[in-house]
């Protein structure tokens, strides 16, 4: 059974940051490509950082710069550092795991692939 937790959300004012952390248990972590999603009211949810299981990262344009994915083997955890949050951020902040390919995990962020396993989520609000 793989669980996946996020934590980390809250809220604060343009220009701060959060870091977001998702824990995982149960599966081979090591071995999966590791996403945060976000669902913002009234848009579809987004890929918005993937990370494989070499380290290799993806970024959608949106957070390219602001927002860094990084991963922690030995505790399971996965981080999104937010760095210079705007209104615009707001949303409910997923945590996303499964098994992939490279290929299969460098295309969710083209929205070409969806993991198989979800966390709750966190909420993160910016406020202006």
């Amino acid at each position: 059974q793989v669980q996946l937790m996020e934590s980390g959300g809250g809220s604060l004012q343009s220009g701060g940051s959060l870091r977001l952390s998702c824990s995982a248990s149960t599966f081979p972590y090591s071995t999966y490509c590791m996403a945060w999603f976000r669902q913002v009211p009234g848009k579809e949810r987004e890929a918005i950082a993937t990370i494989y299981c070499d380290g290799s990262q993806r970024y959608a344009d949106s957070v390219k710069g602001r927002f860094r994915i990084s991963r922690d083997h030995a505790k399971k955890i996965v981080y999104l550092q937010m760095d210079n949050l705007q209104p615009e951020d707001t949303g409910m902040y997923y945590c996303a795991a499964e098994q992939l390919t490279f290929d299969y995990c460098s295309a969710i962020i083209r929205g070409q692939a969806i993991p198989y396993y979800w966390g709750q989520g966190t909420q993160v609000t910016v406020s202006s």
